[in-house]
């Protein structure tokens, strides 16, 4: 089989890093804002609410930063790689140990990355193997981060808005930059996904532009649908949460995830896939893609119309009249133009519609895209000719871009 390969790190791999740690320190520094806003105003609950999410949201990324850390020690030539790009860590196990314990692992690998992607992309030195390996690596770091922390912050605004019918500066600030980490993650995620793809066709900006709005056409009325029944009965949402996402985290066991190189990491990544699917669909495994996400998919929007049916039931005619019918008109079109940009998205824009021209001679290299081994793909890099391959982004691009037509 004649080996697929992709193109080395780029300029705009290198401005994806910059602005992926510029929007981690922005929306950082807005949550410290924020927390010493209420606790300056003496809302305490809030207070406690706010560093809990973020905390759990760090602790469970530095989780998985340590686990990938130990893995990536492991792999062939792994020293040769980390020496020859000076990566930032390298092979410092005591420092790495430290830094992930001081919750500071995830900006190292930011930090890594950006350096990594000058030198390689700047100074025209090799390593392009590595820097390409930790781009995608922080891609899946910044999707679980968004949805540890950004959506359910973005949630929590929202019903102490609600909740207080008032709304500050500073939760504005914090509501946009949680919105913009989302739709960052989204197109980030994409592209790097994307990425291993090298026969299809490029990825586009009409691609990327309906991929953001068919996700954030389904989050957003998510989100409000949550704060809006959290307003009016917070006491049982909480129940709400544990049940689904209980339910949510033994599906991802019962499908037979295989992520992660640990049964402990294994078990984390199937509850964090949980938490995940309480506020959108991610595809954790090949085959009957299309049966599991039509399930998914209408457990939500059930879930969606009673928790909307709840907040209507429940909510307070004076206080909510000038908002109330039109919300109530509203998520329910958005959730369904977002199902329909889903949709389009997998009839006009799959990369499986794409097909490049024969190659003769050899045979062909465009296998269905879940059929694609790990082991089939390498990296050019003229200064380094061992692979280093990502296998967990790979084995998800195989899931992301299965066979079946996901509607």
């Amino acid at each position: 089989m004649e080996v697929a390969t992709f193109s080395k790190y780029s300029w705009i791999d290198f401005v994806f890093s910059v602005i992926g740690v510029c929007t981690f320190l922005a929306d950082w520094g807005s949550d410290v804002w924020l927390a010493a806003e209420f606790y300056r105003r003496g809302d305490f609950t809030w207070f406690w609410v706010l560093v809990g999410l973020l905390a759990l949201s760090s602790f469970v990324v530095q989780m998985f930063s340590w686990f990938w850390f130990q893995y990536d020690r492991g792999l062939p030539g792994s020293r040769a790689h980390t020496e020859g790009a000076a990566a930032f860590l390298a092979d410092r196990v005591k420092l790495s140990c430290a830094l992930h314990v001081l919750q500071l692992g995830f900006l190292c690998r930011h930090i890594s990355a950006i350096r990594q992607g000058f030198r390689v992309w700047w100074r025209k030195e090799g390593g392009s193997e590595f820097a390409v390996y930790q781009t995608h690596d922080l891609s899946m770091l910044r999707l679980i981060e968004t949805f540890c922390e950004s959506a359910p912050q973005l949630t929590l605004m929202i019903y102490v808005m609600l909740h207080t019918n008032k709304a500050r500066t500073v939760q504005f600030v914090s509501i946009a930059a949680s919105t913009t980490s989302i739709a960052w993650m989204v197109v980030d995620y994409h592209r790097s996904l994307r990425s291993f793809l090298p026969d299809k066709a490029k990825q586009g900006w009409g691609s990327s532009l309906v991929y953001f709005l068919w996700n954030l056409l389904l989050i957003a009325p998510r989100v409000a649908a949550l704060a809006l029944c959290a307003s009016v009965l917070s006491g049982y949402m909480a129940a709400h949460f544990l049940m689904l996402w209980s339910v949510f985290a033994l599906w991802a066991w019962r499908q037979g995830t295989d992520f992660m190189d640990s049964v402990t990491g294994e078990w984390l990544y199937r509850a964090t896939v949980g938490l995940i699917w309480y506020f959108s669909w991610f595809n954790v495994k090949d085959g009957q893609t299309r049966s599991r996400s039509f399930i998914y998919h209408s457990f939500i929007s059930t879930d969606g119309a009673i928790l909307l049916t709840t907040w209507w039931c429940h909510r307070d005619p004076v206080q909510t009249q000038s908002y109330d019918l039109a919300l109530l008109i509203a998520l329910p079109l958005f959730h369904l133009f977002g199902l329909l940009f889903k949709a389009l998205y997998y009839c006009c824009f799959h990369p499986k519609l794409w097909r490049p021209p024969a190659r003769d001679p050899g045979p062909p290299n465009d296998l269905p895209d879940a059929q694609v081994s790990i082991r089939d793909f390498s990296i050019l890099d003229s200064a380094l000719s061992s692979k280093l391959v990502n296998k967990r982004m790979a084995g998800h691009v195989g899931r992301f871009y299965s066979r079946e037509m996901v509607l």
